[in-house]
Order: C-alpha cells, then structure tokens, then sequence
C-alpha cells in the first residue's frame, strides 16, 4: 500500500507561525518523519517486522517548520462540491482564517457552485473571501460557496487555477470530488505548475475508506437520534402503533447503527451491509407481527440504502456525478408493512420520518464544528509545506495525511461481525432477519441433536 505523500520542491521558506514557546517554537511543528500506524496491535506489527513487511504507516498532520510558499505571494482557491453536509461553512471560515491570520495569505478565493463555478458560461461570480465576510457563517447551515454535482473539463479548470495564478487548491467533497481532485492533480503535475491540491473529505454517511470519522457525521447522529425519539412516542400512544425511520446511508450503515445505540428505542435497524428477508418466517413482516403481539408497538431504522435487493425493478439510474439513484426502502417498507397488516386483519397506527434532508441542511453541532476546525486547518498547513494530491484524514485519534489515490473511489463498511453492529443486535434484539439464516440455524441444531 503506497502512502507516501507527494511534495512540489523543497521547503526553505521559515513558517510564519507563532506558538506559546514564540516564532518558530520547534516543539510544536511536525517533521515528515512522524507517522501513524495503520494497525495499532503490536503483537501483528512485530510479526510483519520479522516477516520482512514494512508497517502501513501514515504521514501525521500538522505545521511544518519550513513551508514551501512564500505566504506574501500565495494565493489560494476553495470549492465545496456534492451534497450538503453539517460543517461546511466550519471548514470555509476555519480555512480563510488559518490562511489569513496564521499565515499571513490574503488572496483567497471562493469557487462558487462546486466545479461549474470555474467555466464563464455559468455565470458564477467567485467571491473574494476575508475574515470579515466569514465572520457569522458558523451558524448557518448548507455552504456560502454553494454546491453542484457533475464531472467537469479538468484542462479547462487547470487553464482557469494557472490564469487566476493560484497556488493552493481546497477541494471539499465525498467520492466524487476526492476523485476529480485527484485527477486535476495529476493534469496539474503534467502541465508542470507549482499548485498544491489538498482535499477535505465530506461525507455524512462516514464511509470514506481508511478514515475513522468525517465532519457532519456527529451532527447527523445527534439529530437522528431526535427522529427516532419522536417516532417511538407516536409509536406507543397508540395501539399496534408502527414508527419508521429512514436515515441516510447510501451504501453504509453507520448513521443508523450508531443513532440506535444512542437513542435505544429502535426494535429493527436495516442497513446496506446486512440483507433481509420481507416475507418468510425468519423475515420482517413475520418478526415485526411477534414484536407487536409482544409489546404492542414497534420502531423500525432503516438506511436508506438498505433492502434495494427487493426492488422487482433494479435498472440502475445515476445523477450528474455518476452515484446510483436510490430506490425509495422507506416508502416502499411503509406501503409493504401496512398493505401486509391490513390483510391479516388488526389495523396498524403507521408513522412514518424522513429527516434526510432537514438533517443534512444544518449548521454542526459543537463536536463537528471543532472537529472541522482541526481538518481545516491541519489542510492550510499541509498545502502551505507544498503537499499535493492528498487530504487530511482522521485515524486511531490523529490527524494524517494520505494520497487521494488511496482514498478515492473506495468505501468503508459496516461489519457485520465487527462490534457496532453486534451491539446493535444485542439493543434491538431482533436476530437474522434472513430465511436462510433460520434455516442454517435449524441445520445446525439437528447436526448438535
């Protein structure tokens, strides 16, 4: 696994950064030499020495000594791109005041609506950015910049960065963004210019590979875990009252896991990694008519990328930037838990919450908005030492550095033998909700017998 981190030239310019010890106060600068580990089990990491097998290692964040830009003459770009998140405009402000202040950058500019915010024909005015203009943006939610999706003209946009003279590019996004910027790094290295690509990972679903935990992730568990909350009290105020949730989760679980566990009022999660049955004995419709002739009422989680399996129409349609539209799994469970219930006979007293889009529409809450100040700035301090094609990432509790290359494209999982989600079924208690699962387990039973 390459994890070595690119670099433009030689950094000989001292840092303009002032810490507690005073102006270049060694102490609190970090070298090329300190790394993380990817595997922190020292048993394993022993045994790869032996065996000959170099560690996986990350480059740590952090200020350099010794920078690669002269701060007087650097001026910079910032565009977020793809969905709205919790905590962009955390990064925006904390990004415009670590150049500006630390660093001494006045040159900073706003792209506006994603990467179309780089072609004329648009006609997106970009916004010249100072501490004044992102003073009082931490409270709102979405982007200043705005935001789009969609591939662009990677040689136009780098004729665009080379005529505007920029030498720092902020790139904030999920997948697709951390792709494009990797492939506008590698355009940038052909033409030969000295500008420096750093990307800031955004995905609220919290499913980047290699990283431990991205900004909006936190808001949208806190608030989750109000819609889940809400929909356990219309459950139980009425008799066989049913609350279902749908939370985001494209193709991982971890806000719908993680929510549960906060808020324990949810019977059933669905998530992508774990597959369902709806009818049979071991299925859904079957567990869910126990846990109501037990208990009365029921809270249903489901991720919204959960159960897609079921649709009879798969064909696969893509938005602009190439994700696989989603078919509906709330409405389509809602329509099948109550056409289901209204065949057996006793009626159902059905609530259904779609928070989606009020959660990914808000401003973050107080651990997010730290959270992307250190991502923010530990991204200004990387791009200002002239380290391209990477972002800042978050692993075993540090910041690191890793190659866009490593990242892109790639996706981190659920495991469904992993621990979050065992302690999701230790909380709701509702087992394999898989036929074949039941069966298996039958199998095995008659073999113990």
């Amino acid at each position: 696994m390459d994890t070595k981190i690119r670099n433009l030239g030689a950094q000989k310019i001292p840092s303009p950064l002032c810490f507690a010890g005073g102006c270049g106060h060694g102490g609190s600068f970090v070298t090329d030499t300190s790394h993380v580990l990817q595997d922190l089990d020292a048993g394993r990491v022993l045994e790869a020495l032996k065996a000959g097998r170099e560690p996986v290692r990350f480059e740590m964040a952090g200020p350099r000594a010794h920078i690669h830009f002269d701060p007087a003459r650097t001026r910079c770009a910032l565009v977020t791109c793809g969905g709205l998140c919790p905590g962009l405009n955390d990064i925006i402000r904390s990004l415009v005041i670590e150049l500006h202040h630390r660093y001494g950058v006045r040159d900073i500019y706003g792209i506006p609506h994603g990467l179309r915010g780089f072609f004329p024909e648009f006609g997106h005015e970009v916004l010249k950015l100072t501490p004044s203009v992102v003073e009082r943006i931490l409270d709102m939610g979405g982007t200043i910049l705005g935001s789009s999706r969609g591939p662009q003209d990677f040689d136009r946009i780098c004729q665009w960065l080379e005529a505007m003279d920029i030498q720092l590019l902020f790139m904030v996004g999920g997948d697709g963004t951390l792709t494009a910027a990797h492939l506008l790094a590698q355009v940038i290295a052909e033409r030969g210019l000295d500008l420096a690509v750093v990307g800031i990972p955004k995905t609220i679903d919290n499913d980047i590979a290699f990283i431990d935990r991205s900004f909006g992730f936190d808001t949208a568990v806190e608030e989750s875990t109000r819609a889940i909350r809400s929909a356990h009290t219309e459950a139980v105020a009425y008799p066989h009252g049913i609350g279902l949730i749908r939370l985001m989760g494209r193709h991982s679980g971890f806000i719908a896991a993680t929510a549960s566990l906060a808020q324990q009022d949810a019977n059933f999660v669905l998530i992508p990694e774990v597959p369902f049955d709806l009818e049979g004995e071991a299925g859904l419709l079957a567990a869910l008519e126990r846990r109501l002739a037990q208990r009365g009422h029921a809270v249903l989680v489901v991720a919204e990328g959960a159960g897609q399996d079921l649709f009879q129409d798969r064909e696969k349609r893509r938005d602009a930037s190439g994700n696989a539209l989603l078919k509906d799994i709330g409405l389509f469970l809602k329509d099948a838990i109550e056409t289901h219930f209204r065949k057996k006979g006793p009626g159902i007293a059905m609530k259904y919450i779609d928070p989606g889009y009020m959660i990914r529409s808000l401003p973050a809450n107080a651990n997010d908005s730290v959270f992307c100040g250190f991502l923010a700035r530990n991204a200004v301090h990387a791009a200002m030492a002239g380290k391209t094609d990477m972002l800042v990432g978050y692993i075993h509790g540090a910041f690191v550095h890793l190659p866009l290359a490593l990242c892109a494209g790639k996706r981190r999982y659920v495991d469904p033998a992993g621990d979050l989600w065992q302690a999701v079924l230790e909380t709701t208690g509702q087992g394999s909700l898989k036929n074949q699962g039941l069966r298996l387990a039958e199998k095995r039973m008659e073999t113990e017998r």
